[in-house]
């Protein structure tokens, strides 16, 4: 069943979702040369217990039995990588994945960056971090009542694919709400016109995880870190919305710190 939510439930995700995107722009400004991912880890754990009135948990932390606060994904990871004593190197792509819960509701984002900053990336990764954070925002600009999911989920796979990059088809995005994965599942491919209508009041995430390479990936044995096959670097973006009366609300707007909010898409 997809939730549909109230006028007040909405601004409780509102709450949450800026909650949750301060913490994910905080842990970004953390990272630098020569941290350890669980250092990132440690500092979210941390940071979170000083942002709103306290009582804001991970959601993360303990999640069918998942050991850390936030994902931290390096360059070939491409999502769940557990925080350890991986040390970041200048110019790894660093996939920053923060959830939680704040008074009831769940703010889901995803953000990924470049270690000492993008005058580090080569064209490649350039390229892959454009079509990604590309497919996210025209995704989320064409969300509006009345259209399928499988509108969106198209669209995304459109722009990565004329991009000459590839979209992980194991992993999805989803519903969000009281839960940190509700109904829907939004895979980052898909045909027009296909799957649930979207009505005003659905909650969403949305979140391409895009590979350089192949689509093929594989998960190591820890039993959470997903990594490509071919070892070329993913990335991943993600923003929980509202589908409003004509259009979507971004809920976790991590953008407003963004390097790259005015040249992420130029080549």
């Amino acid at each position: 069943m997809i939730n549909v939510h109230t006028p007040a439930e909405l601004d409780a995700m509102r709450q949450a979702g800026r909650l949750m995107a301060d913490l994910l722009n905080a842990c970004c400004d953390f990272i630098q040369p020569g941290i350890t991912t669980a250092e990132v880890d440690a500092f979210c754990r941390a940071t979170l217990r000083t942002l709103g009135d306290g009582t804001a948990q991970s959601g993360s932390l303990g999640y069918m039995g998942y050991p850390a606060s936030l994902c931290v994904s390096v360059n070939e990871e491409v999502i769940h990588g557990i925080p350890g004593d991986r040390i970041l190197q200048r110019g790894d792509l660093v996939s920053l994945d923060v959830c939680g819960f704040y008074h009831g509701f769940v703010g889901d984002n995803t953000r990924t960056i470049v270690v000492g900053g993008p005058e580090h990336l080569d064209a490649d990764r350039r390229r892959l971090l454009r079509v990604t954070r590309q497919s996210l925002e025209e995704a989320v600009r064409a969300i509006r009542p009345g259209i399928h999911l499988g509108d969106i989920c198209h669209l995304i796979e459109r722009i990565v694919t004329q991009g000459g990059c590839t979209v992980v088809r194991e992993y999805t995005g989803h519903g969000v709400g009281r839960k940190l994965h509700e109904d829907p599942p939004i895979p980052n491919y898909g045909k027009p016109g296909r799957g649930p209508i979207l009505h005003e009041g659905m909650t969403l995430a949305i979140e391409p995880m895009v590979n350089l390479g192949k689509s093929a990936i594989r998960v190591l044995p820890d039993g959470w870190t997903v990594v490509t096959r071919d070892g070329l670097p993913a990335a991943h973006f993600e923003y929980s919305v509202a589908v409003l009366s004509d259009r979507a609300e971004i809920l976790t707007p991590w953008f407003e710190k963004d390097p790259w909010s005015d040249d992420w898409m130029k080549e």
